[in-house]
């Protein structure tokens, strides 16, 4: 398989999804907000971008699996031979995100994209997140390197924890781990330079991978908000675990992202080590 033939698809697919959010941005009255569950949306953009994505790479790949977020969530979807329900699936799957950050897009809060990732026997071997609002396109391919707009990117050198930024995301959907998340927060919001939260996991890894984050965890994702980010990441010499240090995280769960040090140095908060 032409590795420069799947990312490039995986790109203009990513542009069909954004070009999607742009005729719709702003027009979804509140009474279209569908809830997948607590806090969160879907709406008919969300299913038209995943069904545009989900068109062009079969045209490219037809025989070609995918594992799609709307699709994977939908009560009313039934497992086909064309989708699976596990991104480690034998053969080539694709992992969608057609809205990372929905929230954000309904109120018009910039910070929303688009993630394709393609896998073969569950490794990521080509990824692109494309941000919904400037277009901005971080890209990788296994084995060699990460991208943001056709110049290649690395991790931060930041060897201080309390110099580092650090990228997270609230348990939203399992709030009964708030409890957790808010001792992790606050252990680390007191050994850091700061905490940010934008609303697209996706995103947060490509900034991580640009070296505007140094670090990054939250304890609750899927595999459509990490795929394409976790390969970005790693390509960019980031090192991407779980909590625990497993790196096997493609099939969702805790993520903990960043530069070797801060990887490190995150991992003893998190666990209390350090405490």
């Amino acid at each position: 398989m032409d590795l420069d033939q799947v990312l490039g698809t995986a790109v203009r697919a990513a542009r069909q999804a954004v070009t999607v959010h742009e005729r719709h941005l702003g027009r979804v009255p509140t009474d279209e907000w569908l809830d997948k569950g607590v806090h969160d949306f879907v709406t008919a953009v969300d299913r038209e971008a995943e069904a545009t994505i989900i068109g062009c790479l079969l045209d490219a790949f037809p025989d070609h699996r995918f594992l799609a977020e709307e699709q994977a969530t939908s009560p009313l979807a039934e497992p086909a031979d064309r989708f699976v329900r596990d991104p480690c699936a034998p053969g080539w799957t694709w992992v969608i995100d057609p809205l990372d950050g929905t929230t954000n897009y309904l109120h018009r809060y910039p910070m929303y994209s688009v993630s394709v990732a393609a896998l073969r026997d569950g490794e990521p071997q080509a990824g692109v997140v494309m941000h919904g609002a400037t277009r901005e396109t971080w890209t990788a391919i296994r084995g060699r390197g990460a991208w943001r707009d056709g110049t290649r990117i690395g991790v931060s050198g930041t060897q201080r924890l309390e110099h580092a930024l650090i990228g997270t995301g609230f348990p939203f959907k399992t709030l009964e781990r708030m409890p957790e998340y808010l001792g992790q927060f606050d252990r680390v919001l007191r050994g850091c330079a700061g905490v940010r939260r934008a609303g697209s996991a996706a995103l947060d890894l490509c900034h991580l991978a640009s070296g505007y984050f140094d670090g990054f965890w939250e304890l609750v994702l899927a595999p459509w908000d990490i795929a394409a980010g976790i390969l970005i990441v790693r390509e960019a010499g980031g090192l991407v675990t779980d909590l625990a240090g497993n790196h096997d995280v493609i099939r969702g769960g805790s993520v903990l992202a960043g530069n070797t040090f801060v990887h490190g140095a995150l991992a003893s908060i998190l666990t209390g080590e350090n405490r």
